[in-house]
């Protein structure tokens, strides 16, 4: 990604802030996607979980790509916005941007749809309480 193509900025209220550390890498060194992705899982599903007050789970991530690779040391947060609502099902978008230690920009790692949806005791989908 450019700078040019760089947002200026995150989206939605801040959920998840963490270090990327060392037991995080794949067996090159770097970072690993699942993590990242596992990270943005939980920043939704804290969303999710809100709005909905009470158990949910995950039925869909759509359109993540990964930008810029994150690093050790880096600080990783992540941002959700709730786009839309429907009977039992929510979508939230995650954005995930790192900063360096030893810096102050961040930049945009990836961003994601996440599709969630309310269930019960049982196990199967429930209605979403009133906003």
């Amino acid at each position: 990604m450019s700078t040019a193509d760089q947002p200026a900025g995150p989206t939605g209220a801040l959920m998840i802030r963490t270090i990327a550390m060392p037991k995080d890498t794949n067996p090159n060194g770097d970072i690993f996607g699942g993590w990242l992705m596992s990270q943005m899982d939980h920043a939704a599903g804290t969303t999710a979980w809100r709005r909905a007050q009470g158990r949910v789970v995950t039925a869909a991530v759509d359109g993540m790509a990964f930008l810029t690779p994150v690093h050790i040391g880096d600080e990783v947060s992540l941002y959700t916005e709730l786009l839309s609502v429907g009977n039992s099902s929510m979508k939230i978008l995650v954005e995930a941007w790192r900063r360096p230690r030893e810096g102050e920009s961040f930049v945009q790692v990836t961003k994601a749809m996440f599709s969630f949806v309310a269930i019960g005791d049982n196990g199967r989908p429930r209605k979403l309480p009133p906003a």
